[in-house]
């Protein structure tokens, strides 16, 4: 199992950026090799990515979240990853985005890929992108704040009262 940490300093308030990483749909705008996100559930993504000429499909699901400080999820099928980002207000305008990944590296081009730091240093490029995908925004294009808990929606009475969005996913 490998390992990635790391943080990145974001000119904008905790609240934008944590509400920006919930859409996961605009990851391909700033995350190389990722090409298609859907969240068909509130706890559910579907990832189809493309990294050194491997493309890959995966579930992922969200296994805890509290607005404005954590999202972490797992996968739910190769390749096993998990992850977290944690969110920390450094002043009223700017946050630091604090991230672990753990992954399993499959084949001999991952292992070989993993080291030689390429999945490292692709994983910190897309941060810094991230960074500078929300600080061209100026401000995050959706947001949602729901809490999970051991991966499910936990009732909030300070979250927006609309209804979560669940699709059967097929």
């Amino acid at each position: 199992m490998s390992v990635i940490e790391g943080s990145v300093d974001v000119d904008v308030p905790v609240r934008a950026a944590y509400n920006q990483w919930t859409q996961f749909e605009s990851f391909p705008q700033f995350m190389d090799g990722v090409e298609r996100v859907d969240k068909p559930q509130a706890t559910l993504s579907h990832w189809v990515t493309c990294f050194g000429g491997v493309s890959r499909e995966f579930d992922a699901k969200v296994v805890e979240q509290r607005p404005d400080e954590q999202v972490s999820w797992r996968s739910l099928d190769e390749p096993h990853h998990t992850g977290s980002v944690l969110f920390e207000p450094l002043h009223d305008t700017a946050c630091r985005v604090t991230y672990r990944v753990e992954f399993t590296p499959q084949g001999l081009v991952e292992r070989a890929g993993d080291a030689l730091g390429v999945v490292r240093r692709q994983v910190h490029a897309s941060l810094r992108a991230f960074k500078e995908y929300i600080e061209g925004q100026g401000k995050e294009t959706g947001e949602w704040r729901g809490v999970i808990s051991d991966g499910h929606v936990q009732p909030n009475d300070r979250q927006d009262p609309r209804p979560v969005p669940h699709w059967p996913t097929g």
